[in-house]
């Protein structure tokens, strides 16, 4: 199978996890980690719900994978993510040592996978991860987009 269509498969079932999160009123976020084609690990983010700031998906598809491999290096595994990785998820990441991170649409506030900085690339610290975005970035970009103008409509409406 082809990088790409590989990606483009894995990134869906990223989408998957983001709608889960999109239909308990959270912001529209979905993880899995891939290991050997398999998923070992899927996260949505759950903030509000739980309430936790570290509830992101990276994180909780962090420690489903860890949990899978009995282990708390992610060697050899992918992560796909449909919004680019933020500070904490980054570091979460390097310290974890996943091999290879892919993501969906970039993020302008946030985003520390080459939009503000590249924590995944640093050569200071003692892991890099390789790196792909843009993976179905239209579809990833407008389920946020969407949540968002559904979010203000329904505020302004109240």
């Amino acid at each position: 199978m082809l990088r790409q269509e590989e990606d483009e498969r894995w990134m869906r079932e990223a989408i998957a996890e983001a709608r889960k999160a999109e239909a308990i009123g959270e912001v529209p976020i979905g993880a899995v980690i891939v290991h050997e084609e398999k998923i070992i690990g899927r996260g949505h983010n759950l903030r509000e719900s739980i309430p936790d700031s570290t509830a992101h998906a990276e994180m909780l598809a962090i420690r489903e994978a860890s949990r899978s491999l009995a282990a708390w290096r992610l060697l050899d595994c992918t992560l796909y993510v449909t919004l680019e990785p933020c500070p904490m998820c980054a570091g979460a990441l390097v310290q974890s040592r996943v091999k290879r991170v892919v993501y969906g649409t970039p993020d302008p506030k946030a985003g520390c996978a080459g939009t503000l900085m590249n924590l995944l690339d640093e050569p200071r610290f003692n892991h890099e991860a390789e790196l792909t975005s843009g993976v179905l970035q239209e579809e990833c970009a407008s389920l946020l987009t969407d949540f968002f103008r559904r979010l203000r409509k329904s505020r302004s409406t109240r």
